[in-house]
C-alpha cells in the first residue's frame, strides 16, 4: 500500500512538478537527486529543480537554470540551455539547439524544433542530413499548448504566443501572435503589431532581393578552388568565414561549392595545431608575444572570423588557443596596462576581442577549460575600473581623428566581451551621448563617406547601450528620438548600395577592401541593416538574424559559462 501511494505521488509531481518543493517527502527528494544524475552526459542542473521520472530526457548537453522543471512525458534531445523559472509543462518535445531565457513556459504539447532535414531530390528525405541554426527564446515568454517553433527562430523578449500556432518567423519582443502560420495581432504593452506586412517593407523587398541573389553574390567569389573577396583578389580565410556567414544568414545553408563537411575540413585545417591561432592561407605561423597570444596580423580577427564559422557549422576549433588558455591574471593585467589606449585605442580593442573570444572558444572546448584561474574576472574587473565615466569608453579622442579611434575601439571591445559573454557595459547614456557625437563627424559621414566599419561601430554601441537602458525600438528611451532619426536616415542610405548579383561594397576609406562588392562587405552590411532595423522596431521584415560574429544576442553567459577556476 506504501509502495503503491509513493508511485502514485511521483506521478502527481511529474504532472503538477511545482507542488514537488513544497510538498515532498526526503525520501523523494533523494529519488529526485537521482533522477537527475542519471540525466548523465554533459549535464548541469541548477538548484530547485525538477525532471520527470517519464520524462525522457537524453540531452548532449543540458544547461537547466535554477527553479526549473521538466515535466511528464516531456522529450528532450540535442543542446538545451535555460535561464532560471522556466518550463516544460507534460508532452513538450524540444530537440536540437534550443536557447531559453529567464522566466519561459513552454505549453503542454508543444514542440520546439532547433533542427531540420534537407530535401535535396537527389536522394530519400530520410538519407538527407540534418542541419541546426538553433531556436532562442528571450526573457518572460509564453508559449500556449500545441504550438510548433520551428529551427531557426528567435523569440523576443515578453513574448505570448496562442494555442496551436506555427512559429516560422522571428518575433520581436512584447508581440502577442498566434496562427499558422503565427502572426502578430498586437503589442502586449498595447496598440499595433510590431511587424509590418510582409511585401509592403522595403525591408523585405531588399531582403527577398538578397536572398534570390546570395548564390550568386557567393559563386562570383569562388575561384575554382577558394574563396575571393571580391574577382581578382587573392583568396582569404576571411572571405572564406565571410561566405559561409552570408548563407547561412540569408540561404538558412552552407555555400553550394562545397558540402557541410569539406568546409568544416578545410576550416579546421586553417588551425595551426601548437598554438591554436590560424594564419593567412598559406602565411606563415604567427609567433606569439612573451605572454603567449599575439599582438596584430590576420590572426587575431581569424579568432572571430574562423570561430564563428566552425561555430554555424556546429562544430569548434580542433585545438584550444593555446596563448589565451595559458596567460594567467597578472600576465593580463600587464598586457591591458600596456595596449595603445592613448594613439591607438582602435587596436586596443581589437586585442581584447580577440583574446575574449579566444576566450570564449577555449570555455566551449571539450578537451579543456578557460584557462588560467581568474582571467576573465580579471578582464572584467580592469575594464569597469578603467572606464571613463565621462564617456563610458577606454582611450582619449585626438584633434587629427575625433573619437574614430575611441568609438571604434569600443564596439571591438565590447562586442568580445561584454556583448559576447552578457554583462552590462558601465555608463550606458555617456556612451550613447559619446557615440552620437562622433555619428555628426562629417569625416566619417558626411554623405558619401560612409563606409561599413564606421558604421557598424556606432549601430552597435547604440543597439547594445539602448537594450540595456529599455528604449530601443521604441519612443521614451535615452535620446531615442536622435537615435531613430539617426538610424532611418542611415538605412535610407544603405539599401539603394547593394549591387545585383554581387552584393554590397565595403565603402569608401584607407581601411577595409574599398568600395568594389565583395564578401566582406556583404557579411557586415546585411548586419548593419538588421542592427538599423532593429533600432527601428523592424528588424523582423528583413527576415532573418545575425548568428555569427554580429549576432546581437549572447554567446555565452558569464554566469553560467565560466567554470570554476576558469
Amino acid at each position: 500500500m506504501e509502495q503503491h501511494q509513493q508511485s502514485d505521488d511521483i506521478r502527481h509531481f511529474d504532472h503538477c512538478p511545482w507542488l514537488f518543493a513544497e510538498g515532498a517527502t526526503e525520501e523523494q527528494r533523494t529519488a529526485q537527486r537521482e533522477r537527475q544524475r542519471r540525466v548523465g552526459g554533459d549535464s548541469e542542473i541548477g538548484e530547485r529543480c525538477y525532471v520527470a521520472e517519464s520524462a525522457a530526457v537524453f540531452p548532449d548537453r543540458l544547461r537547466l537554470g535554477g527553479n526549473s522543471y521538466i515535466a511528464a512525458h516531456a522529450y528532450v534531445t540535442g543542446e538545451l540551455t535555460t535561464g532560471t523559472d522556466c518550463t516544460l509543462n507534460p508532452f513538450a518535445t524540444v530537440r536540437g539547439t534550443v536557447t531559453l531565457g529567464n522566466g519561459v513556459r513552454v505549453g503542454a504539447h508543444t514542440s520546439l524544433l532547433g533542427f531540420n532535414h534537407s530535401m535535396e531530390p537527389d536522394r530519400p528525405v530520410f538519407q538527407q542530413p540534418l542541419t541546426s541554426k538553433g531556436i532562442t527564446l528571450g526573457d518572460d515568454v509564453w508559449i500556449g499548448s500545441n504550438v510548433v517553433v520551428v529551427d531557426g527562430v528567435t523569440i523576443g523578449d515578453h513574448c505570448v504566443i496562442g494555442a496551436g500556432a506555427v512559429v516560422t518567423k522571428d518575433l520581436p519582443a512584447w508581440t502577442v501572435a498566434a496562427g499558422n502560420p503565427a502572426r502578430p495581432l498586437r503589442d502586449r504593452r498595447g496598440g499595433a503589431p510590431a511587424v509590418a506586412v510582409r511585401g509592403a517593407d522595403p525591408l523585405t523587398r531588399f531582403a527577398d532581393t538578397a536572398r534570390a541573389q546570395a548564390a550568386d553574390v557567393i559563386a562570383r567569389c569562388w575561384d575554382g578552388d577558394r574563396y575571393v573577396d571580391r574577382p581578382g583578389a587573392p583568396a582569404t580565410l576571411r572571405a572564406h568565414c565571410d561566405a559561409l556567414e552570408i548563407a547561412d544568414l540569408l540561404l538558412g545553408s552552407v555555400p553550394g561549392q562545397l558540402t557541410a563537411e569539406e568546409h568544416g575540413k578545410r576550416l579546421c585545417a586553417a588551425q595551426d595545431p601548437e598554438t591554436g591561432l590560424a594564419p593567412e592561407f598559406d602565411g606563415p605561423v604567427p609567433t606569439p608575444d612573451a605572454d603567449g597570444f599575439i599582438g596584430e596580423g590576420p590572426a587575431l580577427y581569424h579568432v572571430l572570423s574562423l570561430g564563428y564559422a566552425l561555430d554555424l557549422l556546429g562544430i569548434h576549433f580542433p585545438q584550444p588557443v593555446r596563448g589565451v588558455r595559458e596567460m594567467t591574471a597578472a600576465q593580463l593585467v600587464e598586457r591591458l596596462e600596456g595596449l595603445p589606449w592613448r594613439e591607438e585605442a582602435w587596436g586596443a580593442g581589437a586585442w581584447i576581442d580577440a583574446w575574449a573570444t579566444a576566450a570564449r572558444w577555449n570555455l566551449r572546448h571539450p578537451a579543456g577549460d578557460g584557462g588560467e584561474a581568474g582571467t576573465l574576472e580579471a578582464l572584467f574587473g580592469w575594464l569597469l575600473t578603467r572606464a571613463d565615466p565621462w564617456t563610458g569608453m577606454w582611450g582619449s579622442p585626438s584633434p587629427e581623428a575625433g573619437r574614430l579611434q575611441v568609438v571604434n575601439g569600443y564596439y571591438r571591445l565590447t562586442r568580445g566581451s561584454f556583448a559576447q559573454f552578457g554583462v552590462p557595459v558601465p555608463h550606458p547614456e555617456r556612451v550613447v551621448d559619446a557615440v552620437l557625437d562622433h555619428a555628426r563627424d562629417p569625416r566619417y559621414f558626411g554623405p558619401g563617406r560612409e563606409n561599413a566599419c564606421n558604421v557598424l561601430d556606432v549601430v552597435h554601441p547604440l543597439w547594445l547601450c539602448g537594450r540595456q537602458l529599455g528604449g530601443l525600438g521604441k519612443d521614451g528611451g535615452y535620446r531615442s528620438a536622435e537615435i531613430r532619426a539617426w538610424a532611418e536616415r542611415q538605412l535610407a542610405a544603405a539599401l539603394p548600395r547593394w549591387h545585383d548579383g554581387k552584393g554590397f561594397g565595403f565603402g569608401p576609406g584607407t581601411s577595409g577592401p574599398g568600395p568594389e562588392p565583395g564578401l566582406q562587405g556583404t557579411e557586415m552590411w546585411l548586419a548593419i541593416i538588421w542592427y538599423l532595423a532593429d533600432l527601428l522596431g523592424r528588424a523582423d521584415a528583413l527576415g532573418y538574424r545575425p548568428r555569427g560574429v554580429h549576432r546581437p544576442e549572447p554567446a555565452l553567459s558569464l554566469g553560467a559559462g565560466m567554470r570554476a577556476g576558469s
